[in-house]
């Protein structure tokens, strides 16, 4: 995603907030998706940490990615919490967030 899908994603989108991350949500229904951003801010800690933040949430989103409908684009902001969150509550937090997509 470039930086004016972010903004739009922002702009147009609605949000999920949940105890690890809020995510900020749009339907495109002329999509290649699912597309999916990280945005993490410096507050988070330095780069090592706010990288170690961003690929345990990846890889939660990696794991639950085929049930999520194309046309959405979301933009993932985590939390602090998702540092020290057992794998296992941030994967079924992102179900969470798919399923809300999905409509189910």
């Amino acid at each position: 995603m470039r930086s004016k899908d972010f903004r739009r994603v922002y702009d147009e989108g609605s949000r999920y907030t949940g105890p690890f991350f809020a995510a900020f949500l749009v339907r495109e229904p002329h999509s290649d998706g699912p597309r999916i951003g990280f945005t993490l801010p410096r507050a988070l800690g330095k780069a090592v940490v706010r990288n170690r933040i961003k690929r345990r949430v990846r890889e939660a989103v990696r794991c639950h990615l085929d049930r999520l409908n194309p046309q959405w684009s979301i933009v993932i902001n985590p939390r602090r919490k998702a540092l020290d969150a057992p794998l296992p509550e941030l994967a079924r937090e992102v179900e969470r967030l798919f399923r809300r997509c999905n409509g189910s």
